[in-house]
């Protein structure tokens, strides 16, 4: 019997030291543990002994310290931040927190939260403190420049560059700073010493390469930094917006086209800048090129999810009969060969003249025609006519009245037409009215279409 207790006693021993062991493992009391278990990555454990001691005493700055470094450990930013804060109220003086490590952490959860001003402030307090480490200056650097002040932002990225030399990232920070400051020459050495460093991101710095060439109207070489920027994804649709942006300033926009419709396939997010940039130059290109349902398809997009984006509204009213009206359409979208056919029909068929030459022009066609032998004219001289059919988006201008007008003069041609698909400018009209030149606008192009189809 004595022995059967002794058993009892033992076993009942054990388990409240067994108790005694596990709380003092799962749940400590005491703030020394925390720190260790933090470095176990026991951030559970930490979590509740840290809210228990929170509990007891709510004005504990190192028990709110390693719960915010316990939720930063989670990645729960938000809730580490709050704690962080209480501590800075709290206050750290003779507190066993290192500060070093409390403020970098206290100011990379406000840059993350977007509470750059706040971030800003502890990055100096550090500066000030720790006067030789370059990572303080290059954040304080950034941040200065993301919020335009580029004359501070040099001032602490140079300093970060100075203490450390051999740094890709303060570097690439300072190039993109410059540029941004319009400091192109001095952002050019930046960025490529940056290239010369590991740890770099090789496409971002190629993207403000390319942004730099292209300011120089060396478009070659930014599209080629332009391509190796399409391989971050974060900035594939803005570089491949810019590439195509050099095909077009070199007058080239059906080679513009493909980069522009690789940027629109990885559109994720339709309402963004980059898309609707990539949907208005591809609109733009596509209409270049007489593709015009493709044209309007683009702003119609546009028009969708953003109203008002440049000048799309106004690009699609200048294509609404195109819209609403197959004839229109037909003649707008008509390659070469189809749309001197239906030129060449309402001059022979409607205007009963004899075409003696024809030939493309930009937006258009140019016939040289002269009237047809007949018995009324038989002995009458024969008046030729210079006449002209544009298919453009924009009235036609003064300067086209003109153009026709010379031109007319040096072939010794009496009469000039001007038949455009979207009417003609007031001060064109103004210009044609004393003058030898007719002007036909849209709905007369429009009726004789008709009845050169219907006919």
């Amino acid at each position: 019997m004595a022995g059967l207790a002794f058993i009892i006693f033992l076993v009942t021993g054990i388990g409240f030291l067994s108790f005694f062991i596990v709380r003092s493992t799962v749940v400590p009391q005491r703030i020394e543990a925390l720190e260790g278990l933090l470095r176990k990555g026991k951030t559970q454990v930490v979590i509740k002994s840290a809210r228990r001691l929170i509990n007891k005493d709510p004005r504990s700055a190192e028990a709110h310290y390693y719960l915010g470094k316990a939720y930063l450990a989670e990645k729960r930013d938000e809730l580490a931040i709050e704690e962080f804060k209480t501590v800075n109220q709290l206050g750290i003086s003779n507190k066993n927190i290192p500060e070093q490590d409390f403020r970098l952490n206290l100011a990379q959860l406000f840059y993350r939260q977007n509470q750059s001003e706040e971030a800003l402030k502890e990055y100096l307090l550090l500066i000030k403190q720790y006067p030789k480490t370059s990572d303080y200056y290059y954040w304080a650097g950034k941040i200065f420049s993301e919020r335009g002040r580029n004359d501070m932002a040099e001032n602490y990225l140079a300093k970060a560059a100075e203490l450390n030399p051999k740094d890709g990232k303060i570097l690439a920070e300072l190039g993109m700073m410059l540029y941004r400051d319009k400091k192109g020459r001095e952002a050019k050495a930046a960025l490529e010493r940056a290239l010369k460093f590991p740890g770099v991101n090789v496409a971002q710095i190629a993207f403000y390469l390319g942004k730099i060439q292209k300011d120089l109207k060396d478009y070659h070489e930014a599209m080629s930094y332009f391509e190796k920027a399409t391989r971050d994804s974060a900035l594939k649709i803005k570089a491949l917006v810019e590439r195509a942006g050099c095909f077009m300033a070199l007058e080239a926009n059906e080679k513009a086209i493909p980069d522009l419709e690789r940027a629109i396939k990885a559109i994720t997010d339709e309402s963004a800048q980059d898309s609707l940039y990539a949907r208005y130059f591809l609109g733009i290109c596509y209409e270049s090129s007489r593709n015009i349902d493709k044209a309007i398809a683009q702003w119609d997009a546009i028009e969708k999810v953003k109203k008002n984006f440049r000048d799309v509204g106004e690009r699609l009213s200048k294509y609404h009969d195109v819209r609403s009206d197959d004839t229109m359409k037909d003649f707008m979208t008509a390659g070469q060969d189809a749309l001197m056919e239906m030129c060449s029909k309402i001059i022979t068929v409607l205007m009963d003249l004899q075409i003696k030459e024809s030939k493309n022009i930009d937006e258009g066609c140019e016939i040289k025609a002269i009237e047809n032998e007949s018995a009324k004219w038989r002995n009458v001289r024969k008046m030729p006519r210079l006449i002209r059919f544009y298919r453009s988006p924009e009235p036609l201008d003064e300067e086209k009245v003109r153009s026709i007008l010379d031109d007319a003069k040096d072939m010794n041609i009496p009469k000039t037409m001007l038949f455009s698909s979207s009417g003609f400018s007031r001060s064109a009209i103004n210009y044609a009215s004393s003058r030898q030149a007719e002007l036909m606008n849209s709905d007369k192009l429009k009726e004789m279409l008709e009845k050169v189809k219907s006919g």
